[in-house]
């Protein structure tokens, strides 16, 4: 889900500059309302000077709506840079993996035979017959929640924040999750629960996969953008070469023993009008860059049983599945294969 910006506020701002540089051994201190006097060394001074060594600054913070020329270095504004550059000094890299157990009302109970029947029934229509093989166990369901940043570079630069969920190890999207992780109980750990083991290349597949779909419309408008303004600046390329070929043909005509360097001329146009087109469609590429800010594992009542299915067309079969009361889900281990 992505998630909404906060509205520009100087004296949030304020506060989170005055706590960040403080975190990074900087000593603040507020004159005026909207101002913060810093005195900076290491890690703080950085965002200012890349050697790290003893920086002095007063910072402003621009009131809501005011326009004008900005001055990066010491004002703080809406898509201020030393704003970006505070929260990747304060984010650890690479972002600590931190686990927590859901609390689950009604988790404890093993869930009505008919109820979990009709909710497999509903996501495969196929199913003749249904029954348990045997009775239901507890268990644990695991998904990964991922903060993440994204940075869409273009002609216009665009930020965005989303919160992923997905289920492990399938990595099927779960929105109910993404959107709830945010109110949810957390209970203890018991003893006996088993944490899947870092995966962070098969993560990073599924993240991928997972920010590709969030951001697929958001995409295709800036991609609509691009295209508009390359075609444009193709089109006036192609223009100014195509009137000095013309040109040279001119010249060419009206003159007497310039063949060879007419020939000449005419590839070194053509080399650069190449060149030329080259350098605009990579100037309008649209790079997207993704920050993770927070990876979170998470461990949710289940139950796990034996099911024997008959489908439409195809063999009986027993299959080991996980029921996720929260999701109101069945996962099988084929699908999470697939």
């Amino acid at each position: 889900m992505k998630l909404d910006r906060l509205a520009y506020r100087p004296d949030a701002l304020l506060d989170f500059f005055e706590e960040g540089l403080g975190a990074l051994g900087g000593l603040c201190a507020r004159p005026w309302h909207d101002r913060l006097e810093v005195v900076a060394e290491g890690a703080a001074a950085r965002l200012w000077r890349a050697d790290g060594e003893l920086h002095s600054a007063e910072l402003q913070f621009v009131a809501a709506g005011e326009t004008g020329a900005r001055d990066a270095q010491r004002e703080v504004f809406p898509g201020c840079p030393l704003t970006f550059q505070l929260a990747e000094a304060l984010r650890p890299s690479p972002p600590p993996l931190e686990r927590a157990v859901l609390e689950i009302d009604g988790a404890a109970r093993p869930p009505d035979a008919a109820v979990i029947e009709r909710l497999w029934r509903q996501a495969h229509p196929d199913t003749l017959r249904w029954r348990l093989a045997s009775p239901l166990t507890p268990a644990f369901h695991h998904s990964l929640v991922a903060l993440v940043r994204c940075e869409v570079q273009a002609t216009d630069q665009h930020w965005s924040l989303h919160r992923v969920a997905l289920g492990l190890p399938d990595g099927r999207a779960d929105d109910g999750l993404a959107r709830e992780i945010g109110f949810a109980r957390l209970a203890a750990a018991p003893a006996a629960l088993a944490w899947p083991t870092p995966d962070p290349t098969g993560w990073s597949g599924l993240l991928t996969g997972a920010i590709e779909g969030e951001l697929a419309g958001e995409l295709a408008a800036v991609r609509a953008r691009q295209e508009g303004r390359l075609a444009r600046e193709l089109t006036r390329v192609d223009d100014y070469f195509a009137n000095y070929e013309r040109e040279l043909a001119g010249r060419a005509s009206r003159g007497r023993g310039a063949t060879g360097k007419f020939a000449e001329r005419l590839a070194a146009a053509k080399a650069e009008h190449a060149r030329h087109r080259a350098d605009q469609v990579a100037r309008h590429e649209i790079v997207v860059v993704p920050h993770v800010d927070a990876l979170l594992l998470v461990a949710e009542p289940a139950w796990r049983g034996t099911l024997h299915i008959e489908r439409a067309h195809r063999p009986p079969a027993a299959l080991e599945a996980r029921f996720v009361p929260r999701a109101r889900r069945w996962e099988t281990a084929a699908e999470a294969r697939a």
